[in-house]
């Protein structure tokens, strides 16, 4: 295989998954949800501070990201 198209290949990948990020935080505040408060986060706010950790989004996202790379694997083939 020529690696020039292997590099070309990713780099159109790369650069779709890039147009999808910056759609997604363009017109993210119009989606019906908000990506970074999801119910499950868990948010605590005491006197002294406060501690917030994405749970929900992280696993919202990690589906996201493996079925993009499922996809990504199953077209390569």
């Amino acid at each position: 295989m020529d690696p020039l198209r292997e590099i070309g290949k990713l780099l159109l990948v790369a650069g779709v998954v890039l147009i999808g990020a910056g759609a997604l935080l363009v017109f993210g505040v119009r989606l019906p949800f908000r990506l970074g408060r999801l119910p499950g986060d868990i948010a605590y706010s005491g006197r002294h501070g406060s501690f917030y950790f994405p749970i929900v989004t992280c696993l919202v996202v990690s589906a996201a990201l493996t079925l993009v790379f499922w996809v990504v694997n199953f077209l390569r083939r």
